[in-house]
């Protein structure tokens, strides 16, 4: 049975002593957020879903207002996944007392990027996560490879500050067609959804070649071919967001505005530099 709690008493009150999974999201909801809710359930006894749309990480010009908010769906799609609690906590039971004046800094790693093209929006996202894994005491949080920034700066965070909890990190979901599951995909004209498919075709032939050089002008050249798709960044970095290492493991990610929709990507690879 699942329970729809929305107050830090009622949080307290109920949350397991041990072996407790969380899985954070803003709601609106999709096979992506199940896929994290079926991984925590495999792995703890006892697993909390928040749905809370944070405005700490929404810049001025962002879609807060507009954000889903799903809440009765949402709670359905926890309780057919056998989630134990979902906390939707309101705006002043996350800030009481209003916004933060202390907040986490995201570092160097913050400001590449996302972080260079949304300032304050990792410095939004680590107060939240940081706050919700206090409340919830969890053991293990699931947090999912699309949005990989955040991911290794989750990381980051509760390695520098020892707090705890093991994250993991669940590959992307995607639909048949390649685009990656995404609460903002809903914005999407069935025009500008066509185009969107451009970021995965390009992730996916770059990842086909092994020399730096060789995966950058791959995905570039998708990404160019298609008008309805104008690019924030196309980037190949290590595991870790740092410089490509020359062999080995490494990353490809993208950023792109498709219509008044702002959409990221990214896929794993494996770089072999030629002698």
């Amino acid at each position: 049975m699942t329970t729809l709690i929305h107050t830090r008493r009622e949080l307290a009150a109920i949350r397991g002593t041990a072996g407790t999974a969380v899985v954070m999201t803003m709601g609106a909801l999709h096979e992506g957020h199940r896929r994290l809710m079926r991984e925590a359930r495999e792995r703890a006894p006892f697993v909390i879903v928040t749905i809370f749309v944070n405005p700490l990480q929404f810049g001025p010009n962002e879609d807060f207002d507009k954000y889903p908010r799903t809440l009765e769906a949402d709670v359905e799609a926890c309780r057919e996944e056998g989630v134990d609690v979902v906390f939707a906590p309101g705006r002043d039971e996350v800030y009481p007392g209003g916004p933060p004046s202390i907040t986490m800094n995201a570092g160097p790693l913050g400001e590449i990027l996302e972080g260079a093209s949304r300032p304050g929006h990792f410095a939004g996202m680590l107060t939240v996560v940081e706050k919700l894994l206090l409340l919830t005491r969890a053991d293990v949080a699931f947090f999912g490879e699309k949005d990989f920034q955040q991911l290794a700066l989750i990381r980051r965070m509760v390695r520098d500050l020892e707090l705890g909890v093991e994250i993991v990190g669940v590959p992307t979901v995607r639909e048949p067609d390649g685009l990656a599951l995404s609460s903002r995909n809903r914005y999407l004209s069935a025009e500008e959804r066509r185009a969107a498919l451009a970021l995965s075709r390009a992730l996916r032939e770059g990842a086909t070649h092994t020399d730096p050089d060789a995966v950058l002008a791959a995905a570039n050249k998708i990404l160019a071919e298609e008008p309805g798709v104008r690019v924030d960044y196309l980037a190949l970095t290590g595991p870790d967001l740092g410089d490509p290492p020359p062999t080995g493991p490494a990353r490809l990610l993208v950023a792109a505005r498709v219509g008044a929709t702002r959409l990221i990507d990214n896929v794993p690879l494996t770089l072999e530099r030629a002698a």
